[in-house]
């Protein structure tokens, strides 16, 4: 079963970038569809990026279309959220999963990694 970590969080000025990594164990991570997910106390977990195992096809959220960017590598087994014009708003925990191929918004297990916090605040 694949292992996944995510890192790359931290505190950022409104309008600024983060990127965020996720990385995976084992040697068949080309072959999972990958998604990015976020919450916030008190709220569920929402769905904000994912990408298929070659990285060709992305969905994106509403919310943060034009301004997020999903890519993976997979020489080295990593997924990236490029974060751009961060709000307020995108202050959350974040995490990745694997999802289904045909619906990113979907993980394919409720499993979850410690996530990396991201707070956008001036």
């Amino acid at each position: 079963q694949v292992q996944l970590v995510e890192s790359g969080g931290g505190l950022v000025q409104p309008g600024g970038s983060l990127r965020l990594s996720c990385a995976a164990s084992g040697r068949t991570f080309s072959s999972y569809a990958m998604g990015w997910f976020r919450q916030t106390p008190g709220k569920e977990r929402e769905f904000v990026a994912g990408c298929n195992g070659s990285g060709t096809s992305m969905k994106y959220a509403e919310f943060v279309k034009g301004r997020f960017t999903v890519s993976r590598d997979n020489d080295k087994n990593t997924m990236f959220l490029q974060m751009n014009r961060l709000e307020p708003e995108d202050t959350a925990v974040y995490y990745c999963n694997t999802v289904v191929s045909y619906d990113y918004a979907r993980p394919v297990r409720d499993y979850w990694g410690q996530g990396t916090q991201v707070t956008v605040s001036s």
